[in-house]
């Protein structure tokens, strides 16, 4: 007996039933639809990880990505309203100067996942919290800025003076001072996350005062010290590119591992409130020090050796970077 292959009609009919009998298979196949909601630019050091990040996840086709950049404060709340009725089923941002009003939009869509920048706690059930917790690569990059300052003094110039800030110059300083006691510092906050022009002025300052390492822990303080020939230390994102001759090292933020995670959970039906921290951390591969580069063959053997030799620790669990969430204070006399 010969089998009737089948019409066209029957395929489509056929292929429809096992869609039915298999419901999870549209959802597995269907594209996550995430939007990210920022107060500064793209480029900004900060936001440009999240957004990286998303827009990698975007590229292997497991998400539908939308973002908004420069949202003020005070419309922030409309925009992820915005985001939340618009069908996003996750939404990541930054809730630092928004707490109360993110939190409460989570609450009004329980439905829909959130992962927020935030000092605070996870809230059930949809309201993760996450953090740049970079202070171990702030640590090493510190060990290197300690052993190529002539001068025995560094400046660091800072957006504001908040925890997430605090932690990772503490943790530079704490490295500088291993591997040279008699460095002191010269500490400022411009109080802005984006003010490059700002930034500028506070580095002049400080190296007109005697500083030849500057930690740039905001965009504008590598122009600084390009300008006036010394050298700077980069932070969350690698810009040797952009200043070959003067970027020696950086601390280096990496939010994919964050990401990711939050945008499995949420496909998977199992998103819930937690804290993300813990991902930023080098073992996780959240964080790393940039490679030398241009500066491989000039820092000092012996330090290089000594950095990768924390670094081994740490990622081991066999040294801990305290996290000092304090406002670190200038040193310099």
């Amino acid at each position: 007996m010969s089998l009737k292959p089948f019409t066209r009609r029957q395929a489509i009919v056929l292929a429809a039933s096992l869609v039915a009998l298999t419901p999870g298979l549209t959802m597995a196949q269907a594209k996550l639809k995430v939007a990210g909601i920022y107060t500064v630019p793209f480029e900004q050091q900060w936001a440009g990880r999240l957004h990286q990040a998303l827009k990698a996840a975007e590229a292997r086709g497991e998400i539908e990505y939308k973002a908004s950049e420069n949202v003020s404060n005070a419309d922030y709340e409309r925009v992820m309203r915005e985001y939340a009725t618009g069908g996003n089923q996750l939404i990541v941002g930054e809730a630092f100067a928004v707490e109360a009003a993110a939190r409460k939009v989570a609450k009004d869509f329980p439905k829909v996942s959130f992962l927020m920048g935030s000092s605070g706690k996870p809230a059930a059930p949809n309201f993760s919290v996450f953090d740049n917790y970079i202070q171990e690569p702030a640590y090493l990059s510190g060990m290197v800025a300690g052993a190529m300052t002539k001068s025995n003094k560094i400046g660091m110039v800072g957006g504001f003076p908040i925890p997430e800030v605090n932690r990772l110059m503490n943790a530079f300083m704490a490295g500088a001072k291993e591997t040279n006691p008699k460095v002191s510092f010269s500490v400022s906050f411009i109080n802005s996350w984006f003010d490059p022009p700002k930034a500028k002025e506070a580095a002049f300052a400080m190296i007109d005062k005697g500083a030849d390492v500057m930690y740039a822990e905001r965009f504008g303080v590598s122009d600084a010290a390009k300008e006036k020939g010394k050298l700077a230390i980069g932070n969350v994102i690698n810009t040797q590119a952009q200043y070959p001759d003067t970027v020696v090292a950086s601390a280096l933020w990496h939010f994919e591992p964050s990401a990711d995670r939050a945008i499995k959970l949420a496909k998977e039906g199992k998103f819930t409130a937690e804290d993300y921290g813990q991902y930023s951390m080098m073992k996780y591969k959240g964080s790393s020090l940039a490679p030398l580069g241009t500066f491989d063959k000039k820092v000092p053997a012996d330090i290089v050796a000594k950095v990768k030799a924390k670094e081994a620790d740490i990622v081991a669990g066999k040294f801990t970077v305290k996290v000092d969430d304090g406002q670190p204070k200038s040193t310099a006399k």
